[in-house]
C-alpha cells in the first residue's frame, strides 16, 4: 500500500472512530483505538495527524530595532521587576537582621544584666566582692552577693526560672522572675538555656524562703537574681551530673576481680559506671561524694603529718629511681638509666631505714608515690599509689613502734570524725557505710591467735601458712563480732612470708618480729622490726636470692653503727577506701593507675 493510500485509509478510520466517541463516551475502547491509530499515523508517516499549525512570523524585519514605544514599555517592565526583586531582598535582609537581633538579645549581647562575659585573661581588677556559696546563710538575708559556680540545673516555671548553682560541695538556688530586679522575658529565657556545668557569675539579693530548699546544701536561703552571666560555657556533657550523683542501688562487693564491666542498675535508674567515670574523671570529681572523698583523703595526709611531727618525727624525701628492687621482688617497673638498669621504687624502705637507723634522724616519715608492677586486676590493688611510711629507732622492743601506730591511727580516725563531719555525710548520701569501730588501746592479736580464730569458725588455716585475701576478710568479720572493732593489729608472722630485712623472732626461728594492721578485714599496713646487724642482713638477703651488688650501698650503711629500729608502710588510698567503706580503691584514687589504665 502506498503512502497516499495509507494516509487516506488511516484518516478515514480516525474520523470514523471520532464520530463513535461522541456516541459511546462510557466505552473507552473507541477512544483508546483512536489514540493508538494516531500513534501509528505518526510512526508511519512521520507527522502528527490533523491540520498543520502555521508558524507565526514576526512582523517586519527580524533585524529591525524595536520601536521607541516598545523599548520604553520593556524598560518600564524591567524596572518594575528589578524594584520588586529589590524589595524582596530588602525584606529578607530585614527579617534576617530582626532574627539576629532577637538571637543576640536572647544571648545577652549588649545587655548589662545577663549574657556571656569576655574571657578572663587577667585584664582587669575590679572591686567586686565575691561570696562563697558555703557562706550563704540566713544571717545574710537582704544583702547583695555575687557568687561563681557551675550551673547544676535549671527549671523554667511560668514567667520565671529556678537555677541551682554549685561550688565544690555546696549548692544554692537562684530565682529570676519577669519584672523583678530588672529581669526581662529574654533574661529568663537566657538563664533557662544555659548549658549544665557552664561556669556562671550571679549577683542578687539573699532571701529566706518560707519553705526550706531541700535539694540544696544552703537550705535556708535563695538568691533573687539581678544579673546572670556565663563566664565559661560548657559543651554537651558525656553524662548528666544528676545520674553521676545518684545513690548506689546496692552494695557492691569490695573483693575479687575488677573487670570494669558496667551493669544496669537493679532499680532501672541511670547510674554512671566506674569506667565511664574514670574516662571523664574531671567531671566525675565534681560530684559531692567525690569532692568529699578526696577532702577526707587530704585530711588523712594532714593528720598523718601533724601527729608524727608532734611525736618528734622528721619528714624526708627519698628517690623513686633506684638501682635494684627495694624489697627484693620481681614486680618492679624496669627502666634504662643512662645505659644502666634501674627501676621505680616499690617503697622508700631502704632509704628510710638509712635515715632513721644510720644517719642520726632516728624518727622519720615520708609521703610519696609507690610503684608496683603487679598485674593484679582487683578492687584493692593499684600499680601506683601514695605511700605513707614511717621508720623509728627503738630502745628495747618493736612494741614501741606498735604503740606509735596505735596512737597514729586512733588520732587519724578521731580527726576525721571531728573535722570532716560534712564530708562524711556527703559520702554517705551516695555510698552508704557504717561508722568505723575501733578500740582504745588498739586490739592486738598474734598470727597464731588469728589462725586459731579462723579454725574455730571452721576455716582451714595453718599457723605457718600465708593468709589469703578471703581468710583476711573472714578474720575481720570474726574479730568484729568477738571484739566489736573493725581495726586491729596482728604480729609474729611466719618469717617465710616476710621481706629479707625482717628481724627473725628471738624464740622461734620460724616466726618474725613483724606485724600487719587491718581495717574491716583488709590489710592497710605491713611492717616489722628491721635487721640492723650487717652480717645477719647479708645472710637474709642471700636467702631471698637478692644479688649483693644491687643492695651494696644499703648493706654498707649498716656497717658503721646502726640503731635498732622498726617501721611500716601504709597505703593512703586503701585507708580512705576502708574507712569510708568504699567497694573499689579506684574511688579513692584521683587518677588511678592499674594494669589496664594509664590515662587520664
Amino acid at each position: 500500500m502506498g503512502k497516499a493510500e495509507l494516509k487516506t485509509k488511516l484518516t478515514a478510520e480516525i474520523s470514523e472512530l471520532g464520530s463513535q466517541i461522541a456516541a459511546a463516551k462510557k466505552d473507552g475502547k473507541p477512544k483508546d483505538e483512536m489514540l493508538a491509530l494516531k500513534v501509528t499515523y505518526k510512526e508511519e508517516l512521520g507527522e502528527d495527524f490533523g491540520p498543520k499549525k502555521e508558524v507565526k512570523k514576526p512582523k517586519g524585519d527580524a533585524n529591525q530595532a524595536p520601536s521607541a514605544k516598545n523599548a520604553e514599555k520593556a524598560a518600564k517592565k524591567a524596572a518594575a521587576k528589578a524594584e520588586k526583586e529589590a524589595k524582596k531582598v530588602a525584606n529578607r535582609k530585614a527579617r534576617e537582621e530582626a532574627e539576629k537581633l532577637k538571637a543576640a538579645k536572647l544571648a545577652g549581647v549588649g545587655q548589662e544584666n545577663y549574657g556571656k562575659m569576655e574571657p578572663i585573661k587577667s585584664q582587669v581588677i575590679t572591686k567586686k566582692i565575691w561570696t562563697n556559696i558555703k557562706d550563704l546563710t540566713a544571717a545574710k538575708e537582704g544583702t547583695e552577693v555575687t557568687i561563681r559556680g557551675h550551673m547544676q540545673a535549671s527549671r523554667p516555671m511560668g514567667k520565671g526560672v529556678f537555677a541551682v548553682i554549685r561550688s565544690a560541695l555546696y549548692t544554692v538556688q537562684t530565682v529570676a522572675f519577669e519584672g523583678t530586679n530588672g529581669v526581662t522575658k529574654d533574661m529568663v529565657q537566657f538563664i533557662g538555656k544555659v548549658t549544665n556545668e557552664s561556669i556562671v557569675d550571679v549577683t542578687g539579693i539573699v532571701t529566706c524562703p518560707s519553705d526550706k530548699v531541700e535539694k540544696c546544701t544552703q537550705k535556708d536561703v535563695e538568691i533573687q537574681v539581678k544579673s546572670f552571666h556565663i563566664t565559661v560555657e560548657s559543651t554537651t556533657l558525656p553524662f548528666q551530673m544528676e545520674d553521676a550523683c545518684r545513690p548506689d542501688a546496692e552494695k557492691e562487693t569490695d573483693v575479687g576481680e575488677y573487670t570494669g564491666e558496667e551493669k544496669e542498675s537493679a532499680d532501672g535508674l541511670i547510674r554512671v559506671g566506674q569506667e565511664t567515670r574514670l574516662n571523664y574523671r574531671w567531671l566525675d570529681l565534681r560530684t559531692p561524694a567525690n569532692q568529699s572523698i578526696f577532702r577526707v583523703e587530704g585530711m588523712v595526709g594532714m593528720l598523718f603529718r601533724e601527729i608524727l611531727m608532734s611525736k618528734g618525727f622528721t619528714e624526708i624525701h627519698t628517690p623513686k629511681i633506684i638501682g635494684g628492687a627495694s624489697e627484693g621482688g620481681s614486680d618492679v617497673f624496669n627502666l634504662d638509666y643512662f645505659g644502666r638498669p634501674a627501676c621505680l621504687a616499690m617503697s622508700p624502705q631502704l632509704h628510710k631505714q638509712i635515715c632513721a637507723a644510720c644517719s642520726g634522724f632516728e624518727r622519720v616519715f615520708e609521703c610519696g608515690p609507690v610503684f608496683r608492677a603487679e598485674n593484679s586486676n582487683t578492687r584493692r590493688h593499684l600499680c601506683e599509689f601514695n605511700g605513707m611510711d614511717l621508720e623509728m629507732a627503738i630502745n628495747e622492743h618493736y612494741y614501741e613502734v606498735l604503740e606509735v601506730f596505735s596512737d597514729l591511727f586512733i588520732g587519724i580516725f578521731d580527726g576525721l570524725n571531728e573535722r570532716c563531719k560534712d564530708e562524711l555525710e556527703r559520702v554517705r548520701e551516695q555510698h552508704p557505710f557504717e561508722d568505723l569501730k575501733y578500740l582504745r588501746p588498739t586490739l592486738r592479736l598474734t598470727y597464731a591467735e588469728g589462725c586459731a580464730l579462723l579454725r574455730g569458725a571452721g576455716i582451714n588455716q595453718g599457723d605457718l601458712d600465708d593468709l589469703s585475701t578471703e581468710n583476711e576478710r573472714k578474720l575481720g568479720e570474726i574479730v568484729r563480732e568477738k571484739y566489736e572493732t573493725d581495726f586491729f593489729i596482728m604480729d609474729e608472722y611466719p618469717l617465710s612470708v616476710r621481706p629479707f630485712y625482717t628481724m627473725p623472732h628471738p624464740k622461734d626461728p620460724k616466726l618474725s618480729n613483724s606485724y600487719d594492721i587491718f581495717i574491716r578485714g583488709q590489710e592497710i599496713l605491713s611492717g616489722a622490726q628491721r635487721i640492723h646487724l650487717p652480717d645477719l642482713l647479708e645472710e637474709r638477703a642471700k636467702a631471698h636470692g637478692i644479688p649483693m651488688d644491687s643492695i651494696s650501698a644499703y648493706l654498707d650503711s649498716f656497717k658503721h653503727g646502726a640503731l635498732p629500729h622498726g617501721g611500716g608502710g601504709i597505703g593512703l588510698e586503701r585507708v580512705v577506701m576502708l574507712f569510708l567503706g568504699l567497694p573499689n580503691i579506684r574511688k579513692a584514687s584521683f587518677f588511678p593507675r592499674d594494669p589496664k589504665r594509664i590515662s587520664p
